[in-house]
């Protein structure tokens, strides 16, 4: 338990602070511009969620090989990984640039984004796209350094970045009245110094590990390599946050009220839950590096310790989230939304007591993942996410349930794939690390 929880805390620590650009955000645009600017960002933030997942699970495959490579001590693999990583992730995010920008009119239509909002989500898509390459830098060189058990580094960029995110923040909205905009510009900004600060960081810190040599190539093998741990992750964490787009188009459709709602009230929601997602993530590369030693009954322990660990947070923040649900809305919206504020509540109280599930339900996306089966992880996150798009349309559709149908269809989802994940494990896992 020391071991791993002296890793992934300054993990879970670095990842809440991330959450402080998009939390800075949501706070500063409902408290100055109102519900109307905060349904319009909260929008745009289960858009950007989806797209950045596609980097985040590109370098969470990344990490997952480099954690393999260097518990193996293989030091040509590991920097022959690095550039074919490197380059993978650079070309997908120069793609995803060109898309976006090419279709953000036809995204906010998608979206089914209510008329009077969508001049205030194209004003705020189009700065907050420019953003992907620090995002980029950021992720591939926080999951680097993880990976060679340095958690603590990332954590510190982060906290720089996310200081300067909520004060030019303040400055833009509130200083210099630049409204949707200026909050997306202080973001991008931010993100910007975050990514740029750890590479130089780490070109200073491990030269040899970046440096271009003779034997370090970028073969396809290693692309392959790379690809085959990162695809199957990546599309993890799409189909996850597709799933929640799909969600937020049906919450659009409910109105301006319930779209400013969840867009306050899934802040609060992910910020409670980020510590046990990244406690997985933690738990993931303590046991890739174990794996690829061969110390499966270290293995064993830490499937142990991380269950405890993870139970015991989940219950112990539920509690929190169900008793403060008010005050916590309340920090994002004007207390005189009392129809907003009311549904926020209604959400929370609703989520927040299931946390346990999407807790292990982490767990076993980085057990399947470390121990090279992505593919398991894909099919816990479909049944999840596909169960509750479906139960959420079906739900809302019928007038006796409405919108808490779609509430509702979320805690159903992650306990149907916990029950799949955990059998599985038992059937057919458990025995690789007997």
């Amino acid at each position: 338990m020391k071991t791993m929880l002296r890793f992934a805390v300054p993990m879970i620590l670095g990842n809440l602070l991330q959450q402080c650009y998009n939390i800075a955000d949501t706070l500063i645009v409902g408290k100055f511009l109102g519900a109307d600017a905060l349904a319009a960002v909260g929008s745009a933030f289960s858009l950007m969620t989806f797209l950045t997942s596609i980097l985040l699970g590109l370098a969470m495959g990344s990490g997952t090989v480099f954690s393999i490579r260097f518990g193996q001590k293989d030091t040509l693999g590991l920097k022959e990984g690095i550039l074919a990583s490197f380059t993978l992730l650079g070309a997908v995010t120069l793609l995803l640039n060109v898309l976006i920008f090419l279709g953000i009119d036809w995204i906010i239509w998608v979206l089914r984004t209510p008329d009077s909002l969508v001049e205030l989500m194209r004003e705020y898509l189009l700065v907050i796209f420019a953003g992907m390459i620090g995002i980029f830098l950021y992720n591939f060189f926080a999951s680097l350094l993880r990976s060679l058990g340095n958690s603590v580094v990332p954590l510190i960029f982060l906290a720089v970045s996310a200081c300067l995110n909520i004060v030019l923040d303040l400055w833009f909205v509130a200083g210099l009245n630049r409204g949707v905009a200026g909050a997306a510009e202080a973001t991008v900004i931010s993100q910007y110094v975050s990514g740029i600060g750890i590479a130089l960081y780490t070109k200073l810190k491990f030269p040899a590990l970046l440096k271009r040599e003779k034997q370090v190539r970028l073969r396809l093998s290693r692309i392959r390599e790379i690809t085959g741990f990162s695809a199957l992750t990546c599309l993890q964490q799409s189909i996850m946050n597709l799933g929640i787009l799909a969600v937020q188009g049906l919450v659009n459709s409910f109105g301006t009220t319930i779209m400013a709602a969840f867009a306050a009230a899934v802040k609060i929601d992910a910020f409670a839950y980020l510590p046990v997602q990244d406690f997985g993530n933690a738990f993931s590369i303590f046991v890739a590096q174990n794996f690829g030693a061969k110390h499966t009954d270290r293995i064993r322990k830490g499937i142990r310790v991380a269950v405890l660990t993870s139970l015991s947070f989940s219950l112990f923040i539920s509690l929190c989230v169900f008793v403060l649900a008010r005050p916590l809305m309340t920090l994002f919206i004007d207390a005189e939304e009392t129809a907003v504020i009311a549904e926020g509540v209604r959400y929370l109280h609703i989520e927040g007591a299931f946390y346990f599930l999407i807790g292990g339900l982490f767990l076993l996306y980085g057990l399947y993942r470390a121990l090279g089966k992505p593919g398991m992880s894909v099919v816990l996150t479909i049944v999840s996410l596909g169960i509750r798009v479906a139960l959420a349309y079906l739900l809302s559709a019928i007038p006796a349930f409405g919108v808490v149908g779609i509430w509702w269809s979320v805690p159903i989802g992650w306990f149907l794939a916990d029950a799949l994940g955990v059998g599985y494990y038992f059937l057919k896992q458990k025995k690789q690390i007997a």
